[in-house]
């Protein structure tokens, strides 16, 4: 064997080593990996660093999910390893959401020399671009070489990470590895001086300086107009604790505020989803001339319909990623700020005093149609089905619960018909996609290390089912709730073919999670009355390790009972 191929493994591994250093030092904590062999150089320079997290997963696309629920959680950089092939590709779906949510995934996936693609050899696919505009960067790492200098490999990471930096999302960098993967180390003394003192320091190879100036700045002219007249505040998806700084605002102005499942947490003006169908609530609330909203991915489509209906004086959209998050193009200001922040300046310069303001307090006989509202829904339902649940669970929630909400009917619900708690919420409404959400849920609490309530639907389960090998062994509670209505209940509620609505829409599976949770190990309650749900999630919150609670209901009655409150609140006076 020549010296240039045994020293390939160990240059293989100086590499991945210098590029793991340099994303500890841009905040990286945390790092999942899939099993693989081309991908042994990443792996164990991961091993060896001793300042990261290691998690695993036997599948990528769950891995993925994995650490887009780490990002979310500590709104930190995740490294993500993957071997390569298709081991790549199903990195897809949680990449997709990152590009339009904004965490901050670092993916490094293992190539083959360029030498070995598009020639027959095994697992060998074109990996080049793969994410297409869904990443932030892209980079293409070549084959380690010792003639091109450490000093650039250590730049381009800072490169991408930068761009990450300001921009958030996902930054890929392919990294060809040639044969041999495993063998001993060598002495690269002479190569890596060019480095040196990056080696001596805890600093990052290039320094990137912001030159933009600190802190947020409005139009004070514009604001003073803004806050003497109606308006209304919006909270979409904000950051676990931002809520109480927009929360602030809208006090000081004495605006309704209108909170969004994610916003983690609720207002006096709960339920609009519902409510808004009702014509004296809805042409109430289009007295508002102005809308601040922070935040954007909001659940109701009924709001975004409200927001679309009317030309407003001013809509100030103020969110921290730069994307447009502006669906019905009503937005005469995208703002991009930090949330906190912002909603406290704007506080700041509020006249708060109602005797100078005469239109704060517009709408708080709202107020009462929301109360009115959300008491008809609890008294009218009382047996235990998706309506109730939805109405009444989030009362059984601690305030120190994290909250994991999926994207089927029953995020819906509880837009329509629950009170959220001041719990840190998190959802992946970027894609709304139904496929990872218990990895993403299992992410997330490995992050924060908190009692956890997952709420999700039966498709959904079934799509992630693997991932429940991720909950197996928790050292705090967790709570996996499904509603089983035996297939895709979010279609009665749309206009889809009658004669096709079972077999090509609903789909209905016919199966239940009881097997699933024994196969890995988790508790499992199936609650047949609302006492009994409240007991079962009470208990799951209380008990160290996952519980998996299923909550069976009759296909099809989800929809009969929304159709049937929507008639009564529709035609109810409410104020």
């Amino acid at each position: 064997m020549s010296n240039g191929v045994s020293t390939r493994a160990a240059l293989n591994q100086l590499w991945a080593g210098l590029m793991l250093e340099e994303l500890v030092r841009h905040g990286v904590k945390h790092i999942c990996i899939a099993p693989g062999s081309r991908s042994t150089p990443l792996t164990l320079a991961a091993a060896k660093n001793g300042k990261l997290v290691i998690h695993t997963h036997f599948d990528e696309r769950g891995l993925g999910f994995l650490a887009l629920g780490l990002a979310k959680a500590t709104n930190e950089p995740v490294a993500v390893v993957v071997t390569s092939g298709t081991a790549v590709a199903n990195l897809l779906p949680s990449v997709a959401e990152s590009g339009l949510t904004g965490e901050k995934l670092v993916l490094l996936t293992s190539d083959r020399p360029v030498e070995l693609i598009d020639c027959g050899a095994n697992q060998a696919i074109r990996q080049h671009g793969i994410f297409s505009t869904h990443v932030t960067a892209f980079e293409d790492i070549p084959s380690p070489t010792q003639d091109i200098s450490p000093a650039w490999l250590l730049s381009t990471v800072d490169k991408a990470m930068y761009q990450q930096a300001q921009r958030g999302g996902a930054v890929h960098f392919n990294c060809h590895y040639p044969e041999p993967l495993y063998g001993d180390e060598r002495d690269f003394s002479d190569y890596l001086q060019p480095v040196q003192y990056w080696q001596e320091s805890h600093s990052r190879f290039t320094q990137y300086v912001d030159a933009e100036r600190n802190g947020v700045a409005f139009d004070a002219k514009q604001w003073q107009d803004m806050q003497g007249k109606k308006g209304i505040v919006i909270a979409g998806r904000v950051a676990p604790g931002e809520l109480a700084a927009v929360s602030a605002l809208a006090q000081a102005l004495g605006w309704p505020l209108l909170a969004d499942p994610q916003a983690g947490g609720s207002s006096d003006w709960a339920g609009f989803d519902v409510w808004l169908q009702n014509e004296a609530c809805h042409q109430h609330l289009l007295q508002a001339d102005n809308i601040i909203q922070f935040g954007g991915r909001l659940v109701s489509k009924r709001l975004g319909q409200f927001i679309s209906a009317k030309h407003w004086q001013h809509y100030w959209l103020v969110d921290p990623l730069a994307v447009t998050l502006d669906p019905s193009c009503a937005a005469t200001a995208r703002i991009q700020a930090n949330i906190a922040d912002f909603s406290g300046l704007l506080t700041e310069h509020t006249v708060s005093a109602a005797h100078l303001n005469p239109n704060s307090g517009w709408a708080d006989s709202l107020k009462v149609a929301s109360n009115h509202c959300l008491t008809t829904i609890r008294n009218k339902y009382s047996a235990l089905n998706e309506v109730s649940l939805a109405a009444n669970m989030m009362d059984w929630v601690g305030q120190y619960t994290t909250l994991f909400l999926g994207n089927s009917l029953i995020v819906r619900l509880l837009d329509m018909c629950g009170r959220m708690p001041q719990s840190a919420t998190f959802a992946n409404r970027g894609a709304s996609g139904i496929d990872g959400l218990i990895a993403t849920a299992a992410g997330v609490q490995r992050a924060g290390k908190q009692p956890m309530l997952c709420v999700l639907g039966d498709t959904s389960l079934l799509y992630d089912l693997n991932s429940l090998a991720l909950l197996k062994e928790i050292e705090q509670p967790v709570v996996v709730l499904v509603t089983n209505n035996d297939g895709g209940a979010i279609f009665d509620l749309l206009p889809v073919p009658d004669a096709q609505k079972d077999s090509l829409y609903r789909m209905p599976h016919g199966l239940s999670f009881g097997h699933a949770a024994a196969m890995f190990g988790l508790e499992y309650a199936c609650p047949i009355t609302l006492v009994d749900a409240k007991l079962s999630i009470e208990n799951g919150l209380a008990t160290v390790g996952t519980t998996l609670i299923e909550v069976q209901t009759p296909a099809g009655e989800s929809g009969d009972l929304l159709r049937e409150m929507f008639s009564e609140i529709k035609h109810a006076t409410l104020f």
